[in-house]
């Protein structure tokens, strides 16, 4: 039988796939294993790691799509979201597997409507779950987090403001109480009767409120209080 050499393109594959064997070995020799057996991170990819065993045999191992190696403890193995594993100079990830409404696989994303800057997206395994932020926050993706407009970079100037039925809404800006501090809930006096109010929730959530029976609202001390304690009552 006759035996033909290889062609050049055949010769060319041979080649090819020997690089890429030996650059895998390379890749694989790069990391050595300490003494302590334990769970590693890689130098450059944050959700690559390495298993070394007892009797020090290297396994590569991968975190799913959009989780990263917290490797805060070479003891525990553990994937988790950006919210909580600090990559440091570990920048690089794997090729994401993009699906509807999620950039990577899991993770927490801004929501695809850029109007909606008080949801945001948790994905899992390709899956998006719409999330909303707590009253008056917005998300932030360059912390993966809900944050005080205030805080954060992102421009969102088209969420909703809103309206109680008799047409109130809270004033923008932040209320001082009595001892000086900014309050987180502030209330403002009804127009028509003293013994109801407005809260609003986180300074921005509109909702009724009303005091006990002989009690009226006091604007000084934003509380209720008996009448003779309100001025102009």
């Amino acid at each position: 039988m006759l035996l033909h050499a290889p062609t050049a393109t055949a010769a060319a594959a041979l080649v090819l796939f020997a690089g890429l064997a030996l650059g895998q070995q390379q890749n694989n020799r790069e990391f050595q294993c300490p003494e302590k057996p334990g769970f590693y991170p890689d130098q450059l990819q944050c959700d690559l790691y390495y298993h070394c065993s007892v009797d020090g045999e290297l396994t590569e191992k991968l975190c799913p799509d959009g989780l990263l190696f917290d490797d805060t403890s070479p003891s525990h193995e553990r994937c988790d979201t950006s919210v909580n594993v600090d990559c440091g100079q570990r920048t690089l990830q794997q090729e994401p597997k993009p699906s509807k409404g999620c950039p990577r696989a899991n993770g927490y994303y801004r929501h695809w409507d850029e109007g909606s800057c008080e949801k945001f997206v948790n994905c899992v395994d390709g899956v998006a779950n719409e999330m909303p932020c707590p009253p008056g926050l917005i998300y932030d993706d360059s912390t993966s987090s809900c944050t005080w407009s205030t805080e954060s970079k992102r421009q969102c100037t088209t969420t909703k403001k809103e309206v109680l039925t008799d047409g109130f809404s809270c004033p923008e800006g932040d209320v001082v109480g009595p001892n000086g501090r900014i309050l987180p809930h502030p209330t403002f006096a009804h127009p028509d009767d003293c013994q109801k109010f407005y809260i609003c929730r986180n300074g921005v959530i509109p909702q009724y409120g009303s005091c006990s029976a002989g009690l009226v609202y006091n604007d000084v001390s934003f509380k209720c209080d008996e009448p003779e304690n309100v001025p102009g009552w």
